[in-house]
């Protein structure tokens, strides 16, 4: 199974939790540079997946509400 694979299969409270782990090691400082940027990049990753996540639970919330008026 690919990295890629594994990451769309996170749930949006895995991804924030990890998300949010990446953010303190970041905040604390005292990595290379090399293992930063790989932080970033991870971060990156990470915020695209609850972005999509949320995205998801508005177009449903959106699609609730259309059905409710009709």
């Amino acid at each position: 199974m690919t990295d890629t694979t594994k990451d769309e299969r996170l749930s949006y409270e895995q991804a924030r939790a990890e998300l949010a782990s990446v953010v303190e090691r970041l905040e604390a400082g005292g990595t290379s540079l090399e293992e930063s940027l790989a932080l970033w990049e991870r971060g990156e990753d990470l915020a695209g997946i609850c972005q999509r996540w949320l995205d998801g639970a508005r177009a449903r919330i959106d699609a609730a509400r259309q059905r409710a008026e009709d």
